[in-house]
């Protein structure tokens, strides 16, 4: 019997009212039953790191429902690696990672946010004020600028609104799911379009970009943040969204967007790619004035 399989029959002898499904090789995590998430390409589940007594995440990849698509398989491991180098307190960090060849599974721990991700909080909180959101928006900048001055640059390529993570507690907003980024010199040609057709800037379908292609789909978080509403829902197809993006059509979303400031501040940000200000300039923009720069973690989760 395997030190996993083992303990987990410890457990459960011992009258554990939720047990572990299963263990890390080091028997510090265990996962749980329930899921907080699935993705494309991976399965996101509760779990419960034993030293630190905290929750974490416990990330599952079956790397045998890819058959032999290597580029996938590489794709994860990248998210995996990056992670893995990556220190930001806007950056979901990774704790552990870890492959099973039992079962043909790349596992990796990253902590959890307790209040899921930014559609899901927002969808919510139906009554939140501007000013929260300006500070949930400095705080995704402030992780974008970090991926952005990364030596190499690192450039997320699929940033919306269910990839933002909410500590709702404290209004701590951290960007995840890294699986689509790339580091500036990787041939960008050689990856499949697969980010979220909404949020995707028009190079970003042309293949040919930089990190800019994060500011627009910044842009496209914040319209959604203040609308609630998908951009380009009036889109029912791909074909559709893409044919307007390449064009230039704004979704009908942004004429919800009352606020003059509000609405010239995401124009900035869905400017052609030589007009879109960095992260750096954006957290410079008066858009953020009047904010203080010790409170983006002190935000009432009842706004």
């Amino acid at each position: 019997m395997d030190r996993d399989s083992s303990r987990v029959e410890q457990e459960e002898e011992e009258g554990e009212t939720e047990p572990f499904i299963e263990v890390d090789p080091t028997g510090r995590y265990g996962r749980y039953s329930d899921l907080l998430g699935t993705g494309a390409t991976k399965k996101v589940y509760r779990a419960f790191d034993q030293e630190e007594g905290i929750e974490v995440a416990w990330n599952q990849v079956k790397l045998s429902g890819f058959g032999d698509n290597e580029s996938i398989i590489d794709r994860i491991f990248s998210e995996v690696r990056l992670l893995r180098s990556l220190k930001n307190d806007n950056i979901i960090a990774l704790y552990n990672v870890w492959t099973d060849d039992k079962c043909n599974t790349l596992n990796f721990i990253t902590e959890v946010c307790t209040s899921g991700n930014l559609r899901e909080y927002r969808n919510k909180h139906r009554h939140v004020s501007l000013k929260a959101m300006k500070k949930w928006c400095r705080q995704i900048l402030k992780g974008l600028e970090y991926l952005h001055t990364h030596e190499p640059c690192i450039i997320h390529r699929d940033l919306n609104c269910s990839n933002v993570f909410m500590n709702g507690n404290i209004g701590q907003v951290k960007i995840g799911d890294l699986g689509l980024a790339a580091t500036v010199g990787e041939s960008h040609a050689a990856h499949s379009i697969l980010g979220t057709p909404e949020f995707m800037a028009p190079e970003l379908y042309e293949e040919d970009y930089t990190e800019m292609v994060d500011i627009y789909s910044f842009g496209m978080c914040l319209l959604e943040m203040v609308t609630r509403e998908l951009p380009y829902l009036e889109c029912n197809t791909v074909v559709k969204i893409y044919k307007r993006v390449i064009s230039g059509v704004r979704p009908e979303a942004m004429n919800k967007v009352k606020d003059p400031e509000v609405k010239a501040f995401i124009e900035k940000c869905l400017a052609k790619p030589r007009g879109r200000p960095s992260a750096s300039e954006l957290l410079q923009d008066p858009f953020f004035h009047g904010l203080d720069d010790n409170d983006d973690n002190n935000i009432n989760s009842s706004c």
